[in-house]
């Protein structure tokens, strides 16, 4: 059953399991994907005494904006100050920090300007926040082509595209994110009614827009965008990983991240997985969470 809380610019909507008493450890969703990425992962955390908070970013499911006035971004600085302040809602003074794409990137952001909220950190493709400020050099050519959906988002037939073909364009980005993973269309559909929220689109496009410095950010999180363009270092104890069919991401364009990671770092790389590491291979995400949990307790 979902719970609501009323955090920062957010009424955010939460799963929560385990015992309220117990470790606790927020595992955080990209796109296009909601919460039901870690249904297999959240028993297992519980099962050893975590409690498990599992929110649906900004933008997704029944989360929604408090006021209408709200910029409806999905920047990166929007993102990390969303982790900070469903912390501060929940009154969790530090936490295991996991996730991946979007919410991966939260996870990196609270861990290296917050590092005493961050009790460790699991984050898939590593080093997750964006240099904005290089975004503009081009990739190597069979790299780009992984990116063609952002560039589709920077103009607005892309964003009428999002609007009209949600369903199906963020099903193809699973199939050609996870070429291994053999999902079926009940997993998709129930993860798919999370697009439908009012923000969606809006979110959407202006994370992907920001991130290429195409538009402006939201101004309230004007200071946190500062502190992210110095490529603040990773302090705290993390695992970063790595899935070996990931078809946004190779693996080369992760290994040059392990600079970032100042305190104890790991790495790992799950075969025959892609761009879903929690959905795909559960148990190894959890193990993870589990070895960073023991590393901090």
């Amino acid at each position: 059953m979902l719970k609501h809380v009323e955090a920062g610019v957010l009424d955010v909507a939460y799963g929560e399991s385990g015992d309220a008493g117990g470790w606790p450890v927020v595992l955080l969703h990209g796109f296009p994907y909601d919460i039901h990425s870690f249904d297999d992962v959240a028993p297992r955390l519980a099962a050893k005494g975590a409690r498990v908070i599992v929110p649906y970013l900004r933008g997704y499911g029944p989360t929604r904006f408090r006021s209408p006035a709200t910029p409806r971004s999905g920047e990166q600085a929007a993102l990390g100050a969303d982790l900070l302040a469903l912390l501060d809602a929940l009154s969790i003074p530090s936490a295991v920090l996991a996730g991946y794409d979007w919410g991966g990137r939260a996870a990196c952001i609270v861990s290296a300007l917050w590092p005493e909220r961050a009790r460790g950190l699991v984050s898939v493709n590593s080093y997750n926040i964006q240099d904005i400020a290089r975004s503009g050099e081009p990739a190597r050519p069979e790299n780009e082509h992984r990116h063609w959906y952002q560039y589709y988002f920077h103009g607005e037939r892309g964003r009428a595209g999002l609007t009209q073909n949600r369903h199906p364009l963020c099903k193809l980005l699973w199939k050609l994110w996870s070429p291994t993973w053999a999902f079926d269309d009940p997993t998709y559909d129930r993860t798919a009614e999370a697009f439908d929220n009012p923000d969606f689109v809006d979110v959407v496009i202006q994370s992907y827009r920001h991130r290429y410095a195409l538009v402006p950010g939201d101004p309230a999180y004007a200071e946190i965008e500062r502190k992210l363009a110095e490529q603040p270092p990773i302090t705290v104890p993390a695992i970063s990983i790595d899935g070996a069919a990931d078809g946004v991401m190779g693996l080369g364009g992760t290994a040059k991240h392990a600079r970032q990671f100042t305190g104890r770092h790991e790495h790992r790389v799950i075969d025959n997985v892609g761009h879903n590491p929690p959905q795909e291979a559960p148990e190894a995400f959890a193990d993870a969470v589990l070895t960073v949990a023991g590393w901090t307790r």
